[in-house]
């Protein structure tokens, strides 16, 4: 199983990767291969504000429907656009091309609150 270690992580399989202000957000290696053949995710609305954990969108897949959790706090400036027509993107590189989108962080002290790549692979097991 592949987790990059230059990520954070949620306990609920969602990743961010920081990059100055922003957060770049999507499922992990581990989400999308429990939840099988993705084929649709519903994306955030850009400009829309999150709390940390709140509900921000779904990703549905040929087994089942499962809840995506926003891991910062902050204001969607955009969104994979490519999943609307290419939602097995999630499957094939859910660390890259897969992710689902990019937040501007409102409260920079909650990336306390993830995970490393180590402590999310422990929390699988």
């Amino acid at each position: 199983m592949q987790h990059p270690a230059d990520l954070k992580y949620t306990k609920e399989h969602e990743w961010a990767k920081v990059e100055g202000g922003t957060a770049t957000v999507g499922i992990t290696w581990h989400a999308q291969d429990a939840l099988g053949d993705v084929v649709y995710v519903e994306v955030p609305k850009v400009g829309q504000t999150y709390k940390q954990m709140d509900e921000m969108g779904v990703v549905e897949s040929v087994k089942t429907v499962s809840n995506l959790y926003c891991p910062v706090s902050g204001e969607v400036l955009e969104v994979n656009t490519e999943l609307n027509k290419h939602p097995e993107l999630v499957n094939d590189d859910p660390h890259g091309r897969g992710w689902i989108a990019r937040i501007k962080i409102s409260d920079p002290a909650e990336l306390n609150k993830l995970l490393s790549a180590e402590d999310y692979e422990k929390s699988l097991h």
